[in-house]
């Protein structure tokens, strides 16, 4: 690897990645914040977080469409043009998203009691679930951004605005919980219209800061042509389907979890919720290499494709290592900071030891999975990771726990299973390069 390439690689990947760390930060302050209300405000938070991942999964798969379509006119030159995607992006996310939001809001309380028999975790959720929903197509313009950035290089504006972003949140919705400085009480709620509130204002600086440096580029200067159109939703819709289908899983998963117990259920939610404060930065180092390759793909350079995912996989593998470390060694003092019982803790011990041994290989597989999407290989991504997730993982932890009673060890050794599976397939399919065909 040149010097060059492990340059590209860090300023593409470690504003990403500060960025998706602060995010999974300001998640794990949100949890100790609502922690505070009680476990069962913790469960019904954690369960409310997981539909709204759910509502906007479908609208943040089209991200990675904008990604690859921008990187490879960067990669062919073609620079005026290199917006126009993201022009398609935003779009779509107002026409799917805010209808979502007004069917979310009416009909939050009847999903949070499909997924709960506990009355009073469906109370608690559905007004933190109903304020989450109210920014679901900013959220889906805000990753929408987060492509276009990317595809360019300039991943710090997006680093910048999450910090803004997670700088507010913390207070805004600390003082709507507790009803500090002459704001309203709202308990758990107050999480869900913080975060929100915060989410509309990442929204505005980047609507501002790209009409001021995005203009050259097409922003919002000319709309999508029919075959732009048709390449924006060739590649996004499987990925959309994807997303959607894995927030789907995890919130079955939550279900599945509550009928073992509600204190399994709180600590999932701590575990989900450390989950994705180390491992998604891997999708910062994924989107590295997802440019790297879309840009070398325009160039009609495969070579030097190919070697964009396995490049970035070095220089992130002592990331994993050292972050894994404490998940494996110190399982109590991590889950301590957020769970007060002793009994709860013991409970999620063996599970964060296993997730920690996974995330090396794990953190190969999201990376290969962000380069498959760079490459358009979309469809390929969605058949495996959905059909792995639902043919396989969610089964088998039906089986494990809430029939058989195996407990929350066996759902965490069933989910490592099926994510170094996962990791298999995306690593066969990167080197047998049938991506390198598919045309944009």
């Amino acid at each position: 690897m040149t010097p060059e390439r492990r340059r590209d690689i860090l300023q593409i990947s470690v504003p990403i990645v500060a960025g998706m760390t602060s995010q999974n930060l300001l998640n794990l302050v949100d949890a100790w914040m609502v922690g505070a209300l009680g476990a069962t405000a913790l469960a019904a938070v954690g369960l409310a977080s997981f539909v709204n991942f759910m509502a906007v999964s479908f609208l943040t798969g089209f991200s990675p469409a904008v990604q690859a379509l921008a990187a490879r006119r960067v990669g062919e030159g073609r620079m005026h043009e290199v917006a126009v995607p993201l022009n398609g992006g935003l779009r779509l996310s107002l026409l799917i998203g805010v209808p979502l939001t007004v069917l979310g809001w009416w009909g939050a309380e009847a999903l949070m009691a499909m997924l709960t028999p506990d009355p009073a975790v469906v109370e608690e959720g559905t007004g933190y679930l109903q304020w989450r929903l109210l920014a679901v197509a900013a959220v889906g313009m805000n990753f929408c951004y987060r492509g276009y950035w990317s595809a360019i290089k300039r991943t710090q504006v997006y680093m910048v605005t999450l910090f803004v972003m997670n700088a507010l949140n913390v207070p805004i919705s600390y003082g709507l919980i507790h009803g500090l400085w002459g704001l309203p009480q709202m308990g758990t709620a107050g999480a869900g219209l913080g975060t929100s509130i915060s989410v509309f204002i990442g929204t505005l600086f980047y609507l501002l800061y790209a009409f001021r440096h995005a203009r050259p580029h097409g922003y919002l200067r000319a709309a999508p042509s029919t075959d732009e159109n048709r390449a924006l939703l060739r590649l996004g819709l499987p990925s959309a389907v994807q997303q959607l289908m894995f927030s789907g899983g995890f919130t079955v998963l939550f279900w599945m979890i509550a009928r073992i117990g509600t204190d399994e259920l709180a600590v999932s939610h701590i575990l989900i919720t450390l989950m994705l404060t180390l491992i998604l930065p891997s999708v910062g180092f994924g989107i590295a290499a997802a440019t790297l390759a879309s840009q070398a793909l325009g160039r009609g350079d495969v070579q030097d494709a190919a070697r964009a995912a396995w490049d970035t996989w070095r220089v992130a593998l002592w990331i994993y290592l050292a972050a894994g470390l404490p998940m494996v060694l110190a399982p109590e003092w991590l889950l301590g900071w957020f769970l007060n019982d002793p009994a709860v803790v013991a409970l999620g011990v063996v599970p964060l030891q296993l997730l920690g041994l996974m995330m090396a290989v794990d953190g190969l597989g999201i990376i290969l999975m962000q380069a498959l999407l760079g490459a358009g290989a979309s469809r390929y991504v969605m058949f495996v990771a959905t059909g792995l997730q639902w043919g396989l993982f969610l089964p088998l932890v039906w089986w494990v726990g809430p029939v058989s009673g195996f407990g929350l060890t066996m759902v965490w050794l069933a989910m490592g299973a099926y994510r170094l599976l996962q990791a298999g397939f995306f690593a066969v399919a990167w080197r047998r390069r049938r991506w390198a065909q598919i045309r944009l």
